[in-house]
């Protein structure tokens, strides 16, 4: 993927070099695994089970450090806010198109723990959008767990993937596709109410695609084996893909985010067509 040259955006908040001395909702070892499979890629979902988790682990606060960034982390920050003043131009041009006016959100870098309107979370939570605050948060280190863990093929555009994933969860916030998801979920059953989840997160993935689409035309940034790299990471976090590797077996009602093929097809869908109109997850899944 081509990156340099862009702008230094104001919504980037890189607080790596920092500790975070609040209480986190998400502990380590089991706990901390079964919130990742959860909420990989969780956006809104991530943080349904913010008071349950609050009583199972309640975290000694820790005193607050500083450092100065590494040479690597710094290359790191240049490269998140390239993907984010991208996602800034395409989704101005993007709404502005549909006469609509884009709110930025906010992406935050941390390590270890992070403090947010939702609740608390440590890195386990990994990659997560909070609708409270309107920020994107992310350890970086999940991007290494994808490759090792979850068998991604790694490189800089699975990263891209993530974060326009994670963007397009502001996007149902802006446009109040998620609000409207809460309401149609009240009343239903588990099962039913994870399809709608799971609607919400292929469109979210739909969206990442056509972000793709539209970067690709203002700004010729692709190189040959991005877009697999984005399947790649779709694939892995496919509900079914996770299941299978980490129990053993499958159970489809308990789908919160979709097939690995579902994924995929999606972002697929959005990259192809560039249509932001043609992503209506919600209708498909009925």
């Amino acid at each position: 993927m081509k990156w340099s040259g862009r702008r230094q955006s104001e919504n980037l908040d890189d607080r790596r070099g920092m500790s975070s001395g609040g209480k986190t909702i998400v502990g380590g070892g089991i706990l901390g695994i079964v919130i990742l499979l959860l909420n990989t890629f969780g956006g809104e979902n991530a943080q349904m089970l913010t008071p349950i988790l609050e009583q199972m682990n309640q975290g000694q606060s820790a005193p607050t450090e500083q450092r100065a960034l590494t040479p690597e982390e710094l290359k790191e920050k240049e490269f998140i806010n390239f993907l984010v003043v991208d996602n800034e131009d395409v989704w101005k041009k993007i709404f502005e198109e549909n006469n609509r006016k884009y709110e930025n959100p906010a992406v935050v870098l941390f390590s270890n723990s992070v403090d947010t309107k939702c609740g608390s979370a440590t890195s386990a939570s990994g990659p997560f959008y909070c609708p409270a605050d309107q920020k994107v948060y992310m350890d970086l280190s999940f991007f290494e767990e994808l490759k090792t863990k979850f068998g991604a093929q790694g490189g800089d555009f699975a990263t891209a993937y993530v974060i326009a994933h994670e963007v397009g969860h502001h996007i149902q916030t802006l446009l109040g596709t998620s609000a409207k998801m809460r309401e149609m979920q009240q009343g239903k059953s588990e099962a039913e109410a994870n399809k709608l989840s799971v609607a919400l997160e292929l469109q979210a993935d739909f969206y990442a695609g056509v972000w793709t689409h539209y970067n690709q035309k203002m700004n010729n940034f692709l190189e040959e084996g991005d877009i697999d790299e984005a399947l790649s990471a779709a694939h892995a976090v496919g509900d079914d893909a996770i299941q299978a590797k980490m129990q053993g077996h499958i159970v489809p009602e308990s789908f919160t985010h979709g097939t690995s093929a579902q994924r995929k097809a999606w972002f697929m869908k959005g990259y192809k067509t560039g249509d932001i109109k043609q992503g209506n997850t919600f209708e498909e899944i009925n």
